[in-house]
């Protein structure tokens, strides 16, 4: 008894606060929580279902109350009708609506989807062959580039090669004309000395360096001996005769040095 006693006391507070929000709310003077704007929407749709509900209701019960058999009379007719409107809908629906989608689904989209495996097929071959091209020109243009490399490196070979040429011609021709310049003097020299052995006879000459005999006819020398020289009649002019003790041969003058 004590438990219902105070939940309706419970109860009776909860109202008394409700009341009390709800009017102070339509007075102004409670802060009231906004509903969420689709909750808002779906109560006031509710509430204009309740309208049309209860007129049509109100509406069909005045219908029916003076001849109830009528009105089923009238209702059936126009449900017929109703019927033969929907079966010629759904046989309009499907000759001019339906039946192009299928047609389109059965015909035309499996031509499409043919096309496009073969367009899928001759795309992988395409880029495959692209590839393949790409793979070929890559090594064509390395070696390309090393058949440059290795032209310039010949051509860099040739420029110094030359260049040594050029110079060793160079050292060449002034080492020849030193030799010209001291032929012509070794043949005045030469000339001069076969002079004075032949104006003189046999004459003392100290050898200038080691010379080895090319031949039976030729006397090798040693650097700094003295020697006995003379000229023969008919003997080059680049050579004399050597005596030494019993040996007898031809040097060569620019191996000596006439003594006073």
């Amino acid at each position: 008894m004590d438990f219902k006693v105070k939940r309706l006391a419970a109860d009776a507070g909860t109202f008394l606060s409700r009341a009390v929000q709800f009017t102070e709310e339509k007075l102004g003077q409670a802060e009231k929580t906004e509903l969420d704007q689709h909750l808002e929407n779906l109560l006031s749709r509710a509430e204009c279902t309740k309208h049309w509900t209860e007129k049509i209701l109100k509406q069909t019960e005045v219908l029916l109350q003076p001849n109830p058999r009528n009105a089923l009379t009238k209702c059936g007719e126009t449900e017929k009708q109703i019927g033969g409107a929907e079966r010629e809908l759904i046989q309009s629906s499907a000759i001019n609506f339906l039946t192009p989608f299928r047609n389109f689904l059965e015909g035309d989209f499996k031509t499409i989807q043919k096309e496009r495996k073969l367009l899928q097929v001759k795309r992988l071959d395409l880029d495959a062959a692209k590839t393949k091209l790409k793979k070929a020109k890559m090594p064509e243009a390395r070696a390309a580039a090393h058949h440059l490399r290795c032209l310039n490196d010949l051509v860099e070979a040739q420029t110094t090669y030359y260049a040594q040429c050029y110079q060793y011609m160079v050292d060449l021709q002034k080492q020849l004309g030193r030799h010209v310049t001291f032929y012509k003097l070794h043949q005045t020299e030469s000339l001069r000395f076969q002079r004075t052995v032949n104006s003189n006879g046999s004459r003392k000459a100290r050898v200038l360096y080691d010379y080895d005999a090319a031949g039976s006819n030729e006397l090798s020398l040693l650097a700094d001996e003295v020697i006995t020289v003379s000229s023969s009649p008919g003997m080059d002019s680049d050579w004399l005769m050597g005596e030494r003790g019993n040996q007898r041969g031809k040097v060569p003058i620019t191996y000596l040095e006439l003594l006073n």
